[in-house]
């Protein structure tokens, strides 16, 4: 890197987050914060979750890539790592909004495309960064939290260890998202506290449809007929919000990361629909609603879920 992409790779904003899988139950993310309070006393941690479920990268990167947009600048530590002390490599990425430090196993790039991009990236290497004892399964401890408060007092990135290719980075395979004719097909991206069912569809997807739709998985298998001739899998409000379905019902809408989630009002739609991440759910328009127009009122969206 040159001297002045040196000078362009630095912050002081003096603020550290932590997204991990290590719950909460341990003194692992003790840990972390009392190796970045040794280096740097002054930083301000915020903690993001540690929560995320053990070794899921996929959400754990979701996570992060939706948050770090609303933090402050600074340095954004994640740690889900099922590879840790193999060969897959620790890195610290420069962007626009800040610097990202984790292992390389896609955890952290859709964060940095969040971010702005990747402007810089290093391998973590340099010794005088580190612990001078580096457990082979704690890297959160002796590689990522010293680099992070390094970087958050001001520490030139190219410091920190030799120039990767930002091409070589590890990305996470694109979740599949298919338009239909009468709805799309969607990866679940994230199930979250709530229950609710995040898609990796945008919003322009649900946007056309009608009030009324039907959600239900993909199989391999044709669609079996609905009892009674009607449609398959579960019907749902396309709503705005929540309370847009009736107490107990299913409402698809655009959630706060700008994505399709399907939510059920007051109740839990992932047990409802039966999914985890990775299932593939279809949203399409009931053959009864191919009709019925996108209504503006709100009394119009109950009524319309209650008669499907």
């Amino acid at each position: 890197m040159s001297s002045s992409a040196d000078s362009e790779l630095r912050t002081s904003a003096g603020v550290v987050s932590l997204t991990t899988d290590y719950g909460l139950a341990d003194g692992f993310v003790a840990a972390c914060h009392g190796v970045i309070a040794r280096v740097a006393p002054a930083l301000r941690v915020i903690d993001v979750t540690h929560l995320v479920p053990p070794g899921d990268i996929r959400r754990g990167s979701a996570v992060l890539a939706q948050t770090v947009p609303h933090l402050p600048d600074g340095v954004h530590v994640a740690v889900v790592d099922p590879g840790v002390g193999t060969t897959r490599r620790g890195v610290a990425l420069g962007t626009p909004g800040g610097f990202l430090v984790g292992p390389d196993n896609g955890l952290l790039v859709d964060a940095a495309d969040a971010l702005g991009g990747v402007t810089g990236a290093v391998e973590l290497t340099n010794p005088r960064w580190l612990a001078p004892r580096i457990s082979a399964t704690f890297h959160g401890r002796d590689v990522f939290a010293p680099v992070a408060a390094r970087l958050a007092l001001g520490a030139p990135l190219a410091e920190a260890g030799p120039a990767v290719d930002p091409a070589t980075l590890v990305r996470l395979p694109e979740p599949l998202v298919e338009r239909r004719p009468d709805g799309f097909v969607a990866e679940v991206l994230t199930v979250d506290h709530f229950g609710n069912v995040q898609l990796a569809a945008p919003a322009d997807l649900l946007a056309p449809l009608p009030d009324r739709l039907r959600v239900h998985p993909v199989t391999d298998r044709p669609e079996p007929p609905a009892a009674g001739g009607g449609d398959q899998g579960l019907a749902a409000v396309h709503g705005r919000t929540f309370g847009d379905a009736p107490l107990g019902a299913l409402v698809a809408h655009v959630d706060s990361a700008g994505r399709v989630a399907l939510s059920v009002n007051g109740g839990h739609a992932a047990n409802l629909l039966a999914v985890i991440p990775g299932t593939l759910l279809r949203v399409r328009v009931p053959a009864s609603a191919e009709a019925h127009p996108r209504h503006t009122d709100e009394m119009s969206i109950v009524e319309s879920c209650q008669g499907g």
